[in-house]
């Protein structure tokens, strides 16, 4: 089973979910602040690919993995995933610390990072 990770968003409070799922037909709406949450697709937002895509390095049986973005309290990479089949690996990462974590080496995984203002990104392991 493959699943693919589905962030939704509420635009009046900025809340962000993560949902793990096969498919889209089997998820409910989902509200928050009375209005039906929206769901983030990646690498839509009209911003620097090269400052929000993440990037990785293979180092034996892990990647290092990397997004050359800036890292200032009002704008910053609040999180980055690896996902392969049904595992999730998240760090959360926090204003002033460096875009950049270690995840196990899976091939065919995908990895995401999230923007506090441009959203969700996207990149495939090979």
């Amino acid at each position: 089973m493959k699943n693919k990770l589905i962030i939704k968003t509420c635009h009046s409070c900025g809340v962000t979910i993560k949902i793990m799922s096969e498919t889209h037909s089997s998820l409910p709406s989902l509200q928050c602040c009375g209005e039906e949450m929206t769901e983030c697709v990646p690498n839509s937002v009209d911003a620097a690919i090269e400052k929000h895509v993440p990037t990785y390095e293979k180092v034996e049986d892990e990647i290092f993995v990397k997004v050359n973005h800036v890292m200032e309290k009002e704008h910053f990479i609040e999180w980055i995933t690896l996902v392969a089949g049904e595992k999730e690996y998240t760090v959360t990462l926090y204003p002033e610390q460096n875009a950049e974590v270690r995840f196990p080496y899976i091939s065919g995984s995908c990895l995401y990072a999230y923007c506090n203002k441009h959203g969700l990104w996207k990149k495939e392991v090979n």
